[in-house]
């Protein structure tokens, strides 16, 4: 097995140390970081996230691999920046105001990351003129929004009212997501895409991204 295959391997088991100790390793013997970004931490948290959408494996243990990621990438980063490394596009994410919950949001976000996404979470409770001034400020190209409660998914209409409203509607690529969103309630509100789960949401960005 490749010292690639090997940090895929341990991201996905969620183990930290394994993973710092090979990055290092696959630095010091002259690896690019763009590849072991790629073929070790990007392809590790895309098949755990293939796993979580086949309910192979649970939050815990996406959660796991995404800290694992996330020890991984604080050591690829500075050397990313030095080589320019731009990434696959920028998302600012965020659970829609009057809404306190996180944990989809959260799993979407990490996903979105491992896929490559530079993420701005805005946390939970974010209000429609927050999102659009975020999105505005670090020029992202998605909008993504999640909603737990019946009673909050109105919030969702009131971001894209308002990206219509500024003449700002067709600059971002709008997605939803949580428990009681459907496709009908994207089309209703003319938002982009509706995804049932984190792992769709990252395969459905990057080619959303790709085609934009």
């Amino acid at each position: 097995m490749s010292i690639l295959e090997e940090i895929s391997e341990f991201l996905q088991k969620g183990k930290r140390k394994n993973v710092k100790a090979l990055i290092e390793q696959a630095l010091e013997e002259g690896i690019d970081p763009k590849i072991i970004l790629k073929e070790g931490l990007m392809s590790g948290m895309s098949i755990i996230g293939g796993k979580f959408k086949r309910e192979e494996v649970f939050v815990p243990d996406v959660m796991m691999a995404a800290r694992a990621m996330n020890v991984g990438l604080s050591i690829l980063e500075p050397k990313l920046v030095e080589a320019g490394n731009e990434p696959i596009g920028r998302v600012v994410i965020g659970t829609v105001q009057g809404d306190l919950h996180d944990i989809g949001k959260n799993l979407t976000a990490m996903l979105l990351k491992g896929a490559g996404f530079e993420i701005y979470d805005m946390g939970v409770d974010v209000s429609a003129e927050a999102f659009l001034e975020k999105a505005e400020e670090v020029n992202a190209d998605i909008i993504g929004l999640s909603a737990l409660l019946s009673t909050t998914m109105s919030q969702m209409k009131e971001v894209i009212d308002l990206l219509k409203e500024k003449n700002l509607r067709d600059k971002y690529i709008v997605m939803i997501g949580g428990a009681p969103i459907t496709n009908e309630f994207a089309e209703e509100i003319g938002a982009d895409y509706y995804t049932p789960d984190a792992a769709s949401a990252a395969e459905v960005a990057k080619k959303a991204v790709e085609s934009k």
